[in-house]
């Protein structure tokens, strides 16, 4: 059975959690037809009664349109609702967290499906969704041919950005900026942890923590030339050794007011490491290092003889 195709930049919507549902608005807002979809009916209620038209089924769903965008719970959610449906023709966009393998694995199982596939890593919260100028984007790996058919609608949610046809490459660098994101919040809850019982005014101190974040985020373009051009002591200005002595004193302060150094704690312990090496002239940029290189007592699976 063939189904029919609009011209018109018709999208067919799987899942409405939060996410699902800013972009549905975004979406309808700007007066684009959309079906939608949802396991449970009652979500899509709203947004019918803005104008979209809600299906019985994710086939149904799949069939009103050419492009099937898909944000679910996770990756093995994708293959319970896709499952049964023909994707053939179409073009799958998937919003869902994905690692990098399953977004390539999906690009492959698409295909043989006769669909091209985008991966999207959607880099904002839901109340940015729709809002121009709010920070928030989405990045996209995969199809550069659907990318580019369908830029235009993507765009209407959030500013687009391609970073290449690996369909693993959005995972991939959306993962890594969230990796970055969480070391953060990890940083700031100690920093909380650290005074919050103490003669301080939490909001004062949140203000000032945030100058101080934003201050220091300048820094992390130059790690990137660092990292490759291989050069790791050309414009240091607080070296290794400088590091190691202030991080050792950040984890006894820690001890002091009772707070737990766990969140911090490895940090320090591979800076010791690297200065261990020799590299007290660096910054922190050879720690990156330490974390792709296995360490050598992970690598032998012999025991050690003894003397």
């Amino acid at each position: 059975m063939t189904h029919d195709i609009s011209d018109e930049p018709q999208v067919s919507l799987l899942g409405l959690g939060d996410m699902g549902t800013a972009f549905a608005h975004a979406w309808l807002t700007a007066g684009y037809p959309l079906t939608v979809w949802n396991r449970t009916p009652a979500r899509a209620e709203p947004l019918a009664a803005r104008g979209a038209v809600v299906a019985a089924t994710a086939s149904e769903a799949v069939a009103a349109g050419r492009l099937v965008v898909t944000c679910l719970l996770d990756d093995a959610s994708v293959d319970q609702v896709l499952g049964d449906t023909v994707l053939a023709g179409r073009d799958l966009c998937d919003l869902t967290t994905s690692t990098p393998g399953q977004a390539r694995a999906r690009a492959e199982w698409a295909r043989e499906r006769g669909a091209r596939f985008v991966s999207g890593g959607v880099m904002a919260v839901p109340p940015m969704i729709g809002v121009p100028d709010s920070g928030g984007h989405v990045l996209y790996s995969g199809s550069r041919e659907a990318f580019d058919e369908h830029v235009d609608t993507l765009s209407v949610a959030a500013e687009a950005v391609f970073t290449g046809e690996d369909p693993g490459l959005a995972d991939l660098n959306d993962m890594a900026l969230l990796s970055a994101m969480n070391g953060m919040f990890a940083g700031a809850a100690h920093a909380y942890a650290l005074v919050r019982h103490e003669d301080v005014s939490l909001e004062d101190f949140g203000e000032r923590l945030a100058g101080w974040l934003v201050a220091m985020a300048s820094t992390v373009p130059g790690t990137a030339r660092q990292l490759e051009s291989g050069d790791y002591t050309t414009g240091v200005v607080s070296n290794l050794s400088m590091q190691v002595r202030a991080n050792r004193a950040l984890l006894r302060t820690a001890e002091e007011q009772g707070v737990s150094t766990e969140l911090l704690a490895p940090y320090t312990h591979l800076l010791e490491r690297r200065l261990a090496q020799g590299h007290g002239d660096e910054d922190g940029a050879g720690v990156v290092d330490l974390l792709r290189a296995p360490r050598r007592d992970q690598t032998s699976t012999v025991p050690p003889q003894r003397q």
